[in-house]
């Protein structure tokens, strides 16, 4: 059948590729049988051998010796697709390269069935930086972050932030000391530089952080911290972390915290009070209002909203409230809600955390808040990205 297939293609004008399906586990039951079907599709014309390892269960360790003995039975290309069942897909296709395969299969983000195919943004980024081996166009390298990252809109799948090269945290630094070799020696924890796969650096904050970390975060800012500043902050963090509070991933809501260090306080509205209320109207579902009462300089403000669900009712009201005085408002989108039981023992009497991921046209931000009452610290993520929204349109 392979060499009827193969030398119908052929003659027919076709480059032919033949993806072995399950080679490697067949060579391993059958040797004999797996090489003879690729002798006879490159007697057949094949100009590509894929070696497949469909089951995903080769070691890295395996490959040399496989390779080896397929090289010397078949003269023509060698490819490989490799699947990520054994954790080893991107290793085993980088030492298939090395030993000289011209073709790699995989997909971005490593999708695929099971654990997935190998990832090809590592294999991608490796072999072009790393080991001088063209892929894709030199100037196209730097846009494998924004590709993944787009591709994983499309898919909605997101990239999880431990990619190789590509994740959120790929180049993300918290502990003290790290951040401080980062900032004489950044080839210390940062195997290349991450502009080269189009990401950055970041200086992430925690009750592990030290002077440091705060001083180069808050320079990313454009802000300058005291001394006295630094080690008001630094025991805050520590304070609220012990709280519930998680500043790792809200860089909104640390942004507000350094300036507050620095005695900036945010004039551009002040909450008096506001209320949620949820009705059971039979027949029709249930319907959630909320209101809000706010100052905006002199002037109070009552705006009452509904919306699905308590959290979207605040945002519609304080929108209403804040709107006519801020147009620019309008422009920015809540992007994801998401909550985090810290004492599941404490059942529905638990502290919870809300992250709240807002953006404009410019940027995005995320804010937290921490309390026993979910709605409680929903508003508190909510009112300080309406902060850092007029923060970045209209600075005080």
């Amino acid at each position: 059948m392979v060499r009827e297939s193969v030398a119908f293609l052929v003659e027919h004008g076709c480059n032919v590729f033949l993806d072995a399906e399950h080679f490697f586990d067949g060579f391993k039951d059958n040797p004999t049988f797996a090489l003879s079907v690729l002798e006879v599709a490159a007697s057949s014309g094949a100009s590509t051998l894929v070696l497949c390892d469909t089951n995903g269960g080769t070691l890295p360790t395996e490959i040399p010796s496989i390779l080896a003995k397929v090289k010397d039975q078949v003269a023509v290309d060698l490819g490989v697709h490799f699947h990520n069942d054994s954790g080893c897909a991107v290793a085993n296709s980088l030492i298939a390269v090395d030993l000289g395969a011209s073709q790699v299969q995989g997909c971005l983000n490593g999708y695929g069935e099971r654990t997935g195919n190998a990832n090809l943004i590592p294999i991608i980024a490796a072999l072009s930086l790393k080991q001088g081996i063209t892929t894709i166009p030199t100037e196209n390298i730097e846009l494998l972050t924004s590709t993944a990252r787009h591709i994983a809109e499309i898919t909605n799948l997101p990239v999880p932030p431990q990619t190789p090269y590509v994740g959120a945290s790929a180049f993300t630094h918290k502990a003290g000391l790290h951040v401080s070799a980062i900032a004489r020696r950044s080839d210390a924890y940062e195997h290349i530089d991450p502009s080269l796969v189009g990401n950055h650096t970041r200086f992430v904050v925690s009750e592990m952080a030290g002077r440091q970390t705060l001083i180069i975060k808050a320079a990313e800012l454009g802000l300058e911290l005291t001394d006295d500043a630094t080690t008001s902050l630094l025991q805050r963090l520590k304070d609220l972390e012990h709280q519930g509070y998680h500043f790792e991933v809200a860089d909104g809501s640390l942004e507000l915290l350094m300036r507050q260090a620095l005695g900036w306080q945010q004039s551009y509205f002040a909450v008096e009070s506001y209320r949620v209320a949820t009705d059971d109207y039979r027949g029709s579902g249930l319907l959630t209002e909320a209101t809000v009462k706010i100052r905006i300089g002199q002037d109070r403000v009552i705006a009452t909203a509904e919306g699905n669900g308590p959290v979207h009712a605040l945002d519609q009201a304080l929108r209403k409230a804040l709107q006519p005085t801020y147009p620019m408002l309008a422009s920015m989108g809540l992007d994801d809600f998401k909550v985090r039981v810290l004492d599941t023992s404490r059942g529905t009497d638990a502290v919870v955390r809300v992250l709240i991921d807002f953006s404009d046209i410019d940027a995005q931000w995320t804010t937290t808040g921490v309390s026993t009452n979910i709605i409680e610290a929903s508003f508190s993520a909510l009112t300080e990205g309406f902060v850092l929204a007029l923060l970045r349109t209209n600075p005080t």
